[in-house]
């Protein structure tokens, strides 16, 4: 059976904002565009950090607009072209088939982007803003927001050539985000995660998917084989009975298991044991002369954080220091190719 090959050099290259840094001898000037229900979040988020100056926001939609303007005292413009023209920097929160024609326009007008995931729609239109945003020379940071959640922060010191990873992301319906299938919906944040831990090209991809309540599949389960011989399991669904964001991460000598959604993280370590073992440890004989294993347990202590919050604090601080984003441009189109590998392998299946 002829599996999907996905290989990308993007992993290994971060883009740098090569333009001057501006001065932040004052905040620098965002507007925002698309006044959803993620909008709305990042309006607030903005509207509270020091480093930005939310100028405006826009949406096609007369109610959201007069709405958000009420209830956070921000200007609404009804088109973005006279917004894009006074601010620094664009945050795009808007459905996914505007991101590649609204990220291009404020790259043209030399401004610094903050997409939210999934980058664009194609990986056509993903590609073409890579070039774009080549000979921009801005900052474009993606908005995969759980490369800021505290548990999985405080889990990256932890990770050394895992081998195995199973990720469960299961979420209660909600009408909301069911234009697009629930790989670029929801597995998308987990393929992302992978692909920062796991500094390998991916081999291949085999993907079953259910369509149950939408026209496109709301429950899929992707198997990501890499070169390396780790091998990723990821399951998405946004028809459960709860909600649930675990990862687990196996490697030599230990597992970690990391829970987004209550934002704990646990470590189980494993050592060889010389001389005779702590009486009052976790032990485990493997027999036949081949030594004891101690096993030890380790709940890093976690600092609640929003993690929108963070994600908008850093794309800031890259602006103002020329360095490179924590979620580059090219993170987004490396996630969203083995996404779009996933959705391949999958109807390729349906159809069968």
């Amino acid at each position: 059976m002829e599996t999907a090959r996905v290989t990308f050099a993007a992993l290994f290259k971060k883009s740098f904002c090569t333009k001057p840094a501006l001065t932040m001898s004052k905040p620098l000037r965002i507007g925002v565009l698309g006044g959803g229900h993620l909008g709305r979040i990042h309006i607030q988020q903005l509207k509270e950090l020091g480093e930005w100056e939310l100028v405006g926001f826009h949406d096609p939609h007369p109610e959201k607009r007069a709405a958000l303007s009420q209830e956070f005292g921000v200007r609404a413009y009804e088109e973005a072209a006279p917004l894009l023209e006074q601010v620094d920097a664009v945050d795009i929160v808007t459905p996914t088939l505007t991101h590649a024609t609204l990220a291009t326009d404020a790259l043209k007008r030399g401004l610094h982007v903050f997409i939210e995931k999934p980058v664009t729609q194609t990986i056509a239109e993903a590609e073409e803003l890579l070039a774009t945003a080549d000979r921009a020379g801005r900052c474009v940071q993606i908005g995969h927001v759980e490369r800021f959640n505290p548990a999985f922060q405080a889990a990256l010191p932890y990770f050394a050539d895992p081998m195995f990873i199973e990720s469960h992301r299961l979420a209660q319906f909600n009408p909301r985000g069911t234009d697009v299938s629930v790989v670029l919906d929801l597995m998308i944040h987990d393929i992302d995660l992978v692909l920062h831990v796991v500094k390998s090209p991916v081999a291949s991809v085999h993907a079953s998917g259910v369509s149950v309540v939408s026209g496109s599949p709301d429950i899929a389960n992707a198997r990501i084989a890499f070169e390396n011989g780790c091998v990723a399991n990821l399951t998405a669904s946004r028809i459960s009975m709860k909600n649930m964001r675990k990862s687990r991460f196996f490697q030599r000598d230990a597992y970690i298991a990391v829970d987004m959604l209550e934002k704990s993280t646990e470590i189980v370590r494993m050592r060889t044991v010389t001389g005779d073992p702590d009486p009052f440890a976790v032990t485990i004989d493997l027999g036949e002369g081949k030594g004891v294993r101690e096993i030890s347990f380790e709940k890093p202590v976690i600092t609640p954080i929003n993690a929108i919050r963070e994600e908008l604090r850093s794309f800031a601080a890259s602006i103002a220091t020329g360095g490179p984003t924590i979620v580059p441009l090219e993170d987004g189109v490396a996630a969203l190719r083995v996404a779009h590998a996933v959705l391949d392998d999958m109807h390729r299946h349906l159809q069968a």
